[in-house]
């Protein structure tokens, strides 16, 4: 049984585009320009009870979306996400109370550290 499972997930993002300058600010005021951004497109994955898994990819790739999809913070565009038995983003509070989500950055890890040493300091801190 999965204890995660996405289907065709997509998240979509809306983003403003201004013309450069003065003269595209004054256009913008009148007839604003809008474009999809694309942040996932169509995953589908299933994580079994037990597994460990890497997400990993390029910048820009849809890694950040997609853990906050499935930690209930976003809202999907389309597509199906189970969690724990859980649609996340219904934020029930038996789901809350089973998931946390810990967003981390490579300044996180003291560079005069070994990582376990860091990544022990750091589950300490939260």
């Amino acid at each position: 049984m999965a204890v995660i499972e996405v289907s065709n997930l997509k998240k979509y993002y809306r983003v403003y585009q201004k013309e450069p300058g003065l003269v595209g600010s004054i256009k913008s005021l009148v007839n604003r320009k809008y474009e999809d951004v694309k942040a996932v497109n169509d995953i589908s994955f299933a994580i079994g009870e037990g597994e460990l898994v890497g997400f990993i990819g390029p910048n820009g790739a849809g890694k950040t979306t997609t853990l906050k999809v499935l930690s209930g913070l976003l809202y999907p565009n389309s597509g199906k996400v189970s969690v724990l038995g859980f649609t996340p983003f219904d934020r029930k509070a038996q789901f809350q109370k089973q998931m946390s989500l810990i967003m981390g950055q490579k300044n996180q890890l003291w560079w005069d550290l070994p990582s376990l040493d860091s990544f022990l300091l750091n589950k300490e801190i939260y």
